[in-house]
C-alpha cells in the first residue's frame, strides 16, 4: 500500500483530501440537523426532548471517536512505513474493539434512560419523548460508531472521495425517511419522534454496510487473516496507548455539554430547544473546517511515520490560517442571518430569541475553536495523544465549566454564552501557542525525526 500523504505538495495533499470530504462532513452534521429541524415541526417540547439527547449522543461519539482517531493514527503510520500487514491487522482488531464498546454503552445506557435524563433536567413532559427517541437510537448505535472508525481509516488510504460516498448516502437517506416515518408518509403511521431516531438507524446500517465493502473489497483491509485474533491483545495494548487518552480527551465535551444542559435548564425548557438547536445550527457552521480537520491526523501521522517534519510544519501554518480566516467570515455571516436561521427552527418568540443571541455572541469564538481543535490533531498525530488530552482538560475544566457558572449566577444565560466564547478565545490561543514551540523544537533531518520517534511518550 502506497503512503500517498507524504509525496505531493502539502498545501495540494491537505486541499485534495478535504474538497471531497466537504460533502461527506455536510452529509454526517446533516444527520443531526435534519432531525432537529423535522422534530421542530411537531412543536417545543419535542425540540427540547431533542436538546436533551445531545450530550448523551455525544458521549458515545466520543468515546468511538475516540477509538478511531487511535486506529487511524496506527494504520496511518503503518502506511507511511508501507506495512499493509499491519495496517490490516489494526483495523479488524480496532472495528472488533469498537463493536465491543458500543454494545456495552448501549445496554448500559438503555437500561438507565429515566435515572440519566432526570439527571440532565428532563422533566415529566419532555422525558417520555426522550425516552422514545433514546431507546430506537441506543438499539442501532453500532451503525453509528462503526463508520465513524471506517471513516478515518479510508482518508488513510488516501480515498477520502468513498469516505465523503458513503456518508452522502446515509444522510440522503435520513433526509428521505425522516418525514415519511416522523409525520407517516406512503402508508407509514406517523411515529413522531420515534420515527426520526427510526429513519437515522435504518440509514446509517446501510452506509455501514457500504463502508465494510470498502475496506474488505476495495483496500483489502479486513481478510481472513487480519480479522484473526492473533496478536489481537497486543493490538489492543496499541490501541489504547492512542485511544484511552482519546476517549478522555473526546468525552471531555459531552461531560461539558451535560454540565452546560443541566445549567441552561434553569433557564426553562425553551432555553433547552433554544440552545439545542443552536448546536446542531453551528456544527454546520463547523462543516467545512473539519472537512480539513478530518485529514489532519492521518497527514500528520502518516508523514511523522516516514520522518517528514518539514511536511508537518508546512501544515501546520496552513491549517492555522484557514481556522483564524474561516472563523472570522462565519462570525460575521452568523451575527446577520441570526433571525432567519432562528425562523426556520421554531416559532416561540422567546426561544427565536435565545438562540439569535446564543449564535451572535458565540459565532466570534468559532476560528479560535478550530485553533484548538486542530492543534489536538497534530498532537495526536505526532504520538502524543496526552498532550491533546491535557489541552482538552483546560479547555473544560479548568475553563469553560467554571465560567458557565460564574456567568449564570451573575449575568443568567447570557453570561453562560459568554463563558463559552472567552473560553474558546483563550484555548486557543493557548493550543497555538503550544504547538508552535513544539514545532519549533522538532528536527528536520530524517534521522534526528527517527530519533524523535523513538524517544516519544504519550506522557510527554
Amino acid at each position: 500500500m502506497t503512503a500517498v500523504l507524504v509525496n505531493k505538495s502539502v498545501r495540494r495533499t491537505l486541499f485534495s483530501m478535504a474538497y471531497p470530504m466537504l460533502a461527506g462532513t455536510f452529509a454526517m452534521n446533516a444527520y443531526n440537523l435534519t432531525d432537529t429541524w423535522f422534530v421542530s415541526r411537531l412543536g417545543t417540547l419535542p425540540l427540547a426532548a431533542m436538546g436533551f439527547t445531545f450530550p448523551v449522543v455525544a458521549l458515545l461519539t466520543c468515546v468511538a471517536g475516540g477509538i478511531g482517531s487511535g486506529v487511524t493514527t496506527l494504520v496511518s503510520h503503518a502506511i507511511g512505513r508501507h506495512d499493509h500487514r499491519e495496517a490490516a491487522r489494526l483495523t479488524a482488531h480496532g472495528l472488533l474493539l469498537t463493536l465491543s464498546v458500543t454494545a456495552f454503552m448501549s445496554v448500559g445506557g438503555y437500561l438507565l434512560i429515566t435515572p440519566v435524563f432526570t439527571r440532565l433536567g428532563a422533566d415529566s413532559q419532555t422525558l417520555p419523548l426522550v425516552g422514545q427517541y433514546m431507546r430506537t437510537w441506543y438499539i442501532g448505535a453500532v451503525f453509528m460508531t462503526l463508520p465513524m472508525m471506517g471513516n478515518g481509516i479510508l482518508i488513510s488510504c488516501g480515498d477520502s472521495k468513498s469516505a465523503s460516498r458513503f456518508m452522502i448516502l446515509g444522510t440522503t437517506l435520513n433526509l428521505i425517511l425522516d418525514p415519511i416515518m416522523i409525520f407517516g408518509y406512503l402508508g407509514f403511521p406517523a411515529m413522531g419522534i420515534h420515527g426520526a431516531a427510526l429513519a437515522t438507524v435504518i440509514a446509517q446500517a446501510i452506509s455501514t454496510f457500504w463502508l465494510m465493502y470498502l475496506l474488505s473489497g476495495k483496500h483489502h483491509l479486513l481478510t481472513r487473516k487480519s480479522i484473526r485474533l492473533t496478536h489481537y491483545l497486543t493490538s489492543l495494548r496499541r490501541i489504547a496507548r492512542f485511544a484511552v487518552p482519546g476517549i478522555l480527551t473526546m468525552i471531555l465535551m459531552p461531560t461539558s455539554a451535560a454540565v452546560i444542559t443541566r445549567i441552561i435548564s434553569g433557564f426553562g425548557y425553551q432555553a433547552v430547544a433554544a440552545v439545542g438547536a443552536a448546536a446542531r445550527i453551528e456544527m454546520v457552521a463547523f462543516m467545512i473546517p473539519m472537512a480539513l480537520g478530518m485529514s489532519l491526523t492521518p497527514f500528520v501521522s502518516q508523514n511523522f511515520g516516514a520522518h517528514r517534519m518539514d511536511r508537518i510544519k508546512e501544515a501546520y501554518k496552513t491549517a492555522v490560517g484557514f481556522a483564524v480566516c474561516y472563523g472570522g467570515v462565519i462570525a460575521v455571516l452568523f451575527f446577520l442571518c441570526a433571525p432567519w436561521m432562528a425562523a426556520a427552527f421554531t416559532n416561540d418568540p422567546k426561544v427565536a430569541h435565545t438562540l439569535i443571541f446564543y449564535m451572535r455572541m458565540i459565532s466570534f469564538g468559532y476560528g479560535m475553536m478550530e485553533v484548538h481543535r486542530y492543534c489536538g490533531f497534530f498532537l495526536t498525530g505526532m504520538h502524543k495523544p496526552a498532550s491533546t488530552t491535557f489541552l482538552h482538560i483546560i479547555r473544560v475544566l479548568v475553563l469553560l465549566i467554571p465560567l458557565s457558572y460564574m456567568g449564570a449566577h451573575y449575568w443568567e444565560i447570557i453570561g453562560v454564552f459568554a463563558g463559552r466564547l472567552t473560553t474558546d478565545i483563550l484555548v486557543g490561543s493557548i493550543g497555538l501557542i503550544w504547538v508552535s514551540r513544539m514545532l519549533h523544537s522538532m528536527p528536520m533531518t530524517e534521522n534526528d525525526s527517527q530519533k524523535a520517534f523513538e524517544e516519544t511518550s504519550i506522557f510527554t
